[in-house]
């Protein structure tokens, strides 16, 4: 069987979810539901950063030990996810006792393997970013991500010998075998490349809330070291654990991740991997930012969108398609609420919501809720079908945003269709054979936007579904549409949905 491993970064828990981590992990659990339904062996791993001098200085502020304030932020991810139909495999926390022994393991065979040695370092330090940060990297002397100024730090550290794999790096990159999503992206990590490239810390001495390195407990990890690790104590690589070999889905196909964290991604982590002699990533997708009406998201400015806010305005599955939908992932791109009501009452209350309201107002006046199928007619198949390939090449491509106006596709075509066919005056006429065909024709259509949507708005397609008394069919039909471009219907009585998507002001 095929598998398919992918995850989202593991997130901060120095402040509660927000709109950006629902953004990121909505794309994947998408993407993971797409592949689940091809019958492919599927694997998505998310889960939570939590060690670090900034998360040990917020549970201070809390008046909380470290422990206790990452169990609190993370019950709060856990539970939006739920809420969300986030459907993971696994939830990593790098406070888990396995992951901590995954993080020792790979650090003492890069010590063994002789990558890592000590030295002292100095430089300019951004406590918020908990990484050294270069002079030219600063704007105006300061922090460009979070406007502080660094400090200067020394300190005897241990490094990797990152530099010893640039040139390699190099290479894999450039032939594709770590593929970066979009090209600029990978572009760039290639210019970046062919400048000098520094070994790195990958210890704190003074740190006091991380993991002690194997080989010299005085030492914490670093945190993005002990956080990049996570994919492979995730799944339990080195079955550390001694229950299930999940081994066999490394290397992971697919890592989501934001533009900020690409050099951590391609550069540092396939060089941990090579080290160690481990197969690296086929491919990492790095997203661009959003401002929110115009602005940068911040609590100085008070406009941070919460995910409860989002759901209490559009239901769960609506807002799961409006945030994806937003803007390409290969640019930068605004999220306005305003906008958000604006498409969902165009595309879901006045396009498809409309669509499944009006067939089945139809067939319950015209059928009483009754009727035996027809064959599609050829243009309406040809539709669905052309529409089947584009819903495709929207997953290959990693177009997200595109999927919901493809899908749309059909349903736009199915109410043109309606207007065309004019059942009112079909029925009016006593043309019930035609009008059988057209009311057939549409039920076919709405099934299969319902199958296409699945792994957009599964509770709401789950609903639909069931008026088909077909809900227990879902992944049988998804393949069958979606690899074979074949829409079947099996009943020949209906029930009536509720509304699904009621207008917003």
């Amino acid at each position: 069987m095929k598998k398919f491993y992918l995850t989202t970064p593991i997130y901060y828990v120095n402040d509660e979810p927000h709109i950006g981590h629902l953004y990121t992990t909505i794309i994947a659990d998408v993407v993971a539901r797409y592949y689940k339904l091809l019958g492919v062996d599927t694997f998505f791993l998310t889960g939570t950063d939590e060690h670090g001098a900034k998360i040990y200085e917020v549970a201070k502020r809390h008046n909380k030990e470290p422990k206790e304030y990452c169990d609190f932020i993370v019950e709060k991810f856990k539970n939006v996810w739920e809420q969300f139909n986030i459907d993971y495999s696994n939830f990593i926390r790098t406070t888990d006792k396995l992951h901590e022994e995954t993080v020792k393991f790979v650090l003492q065979k890069l010590y063994s393997n002789d990558d890592i040695y000590k030295a002292y370092y100095e430089g300019l330090y951004c406590v918020q970013c908990e990484r050294f940060i270069s002079e030219d990297e600063l704007v105006d002397g300061v922090c460009p991500d979070h406007r502080t100024k660094p400090i200067l730090h020394k300190e005897e550290n241990y490094f990797f010998k990152l530099s010893k794999y640039k040139n390699l790096i190099f290479e894999k990159i450039q032939s594709g075998e770590i593929q970066i999503i979009p090209e600029t992206r990978k572009n760039e990590i290639l210019g970046k490349l062919q400048l000098p490239v520094e070994d790195i810390s990958i210890s704190r001495k003074t740190l006091k809330w991380g993991i002690p390195l194997p080989f010299d407990e005085e030492q914490t990890t670093y945190v993005w070291i002990d956080a990049l690790i996570n994919y492979l104590s995730g799944i339990d690589y080195f079955n550390l654990n001694k229950e299930k070999d999940n081994s066999y889905f490394w290397p992971c196909d697919l890592h989501i991740i934001g533009k900020d964290i690409l050099w951590f991604h391609t550069v540092i982590w396939p060089a941990i991997l090579l080290s160690i002699s481990l197969p690296l990533p086929k491919k990492v997708l790095a997203h661009g930012f959003f401002t929110i009406e115009g602005k940068k998201m911040s609590k100085t400015l008070g406009n941070i969108i919460r995910p409860k806010e989002l759901q209490e305005i559009f239901g769960v599955d609506a807002t799961r398609v409006l945030v994806i939908s937003a803007f390409p992932l290969d640019t930068d791109g605004d999220i306005s609420v305003s906008e958000m009501k604006q498409k969902y009452n165009q595309l879901l209350a006045d396009n498809f919501g409309n669509l499944v309201n009006r067939t089945f107002g139809m067939l319950g006046k015209y059928f009483n809720n009754k009727m035996t199928l027809n064959e599609i007619s050829a243009n309406v198949k040809e539709v669905i079908s052309s529409t089947v390939v584009y819903y495709n090449e929207c997953f290959k491509n990693f177009d997200i945003h595109k999927i919901l106006d493809t899908i749309l596709t059909i349903s736009t075509f199915a109410n043109k269709y309606v207007q065309d066919m004019q059942p009112w005056v079909l029925y009016k006429n006593k043309d019930i054979q035609k009008l059988a065909n057209v009311v057939s024709d549409l039920l076919y259509c709405i099934k299969s936007v319902a199958l296409l949507f699945y792994p957009l708005m599964p509770n709401i397609c789950a609903i639909i579904l069931s008026c088909f008394g077909e809900e227990n069919f879902v992944s049988e039909d998804y393949r069958n549409l979606v690899i074979n471009n074949r829409i079947y219907i099996r009943t020949n009585e209906f029930k009536v949905p509720d509304i699904l998507f009621k207008k917003i002001s």
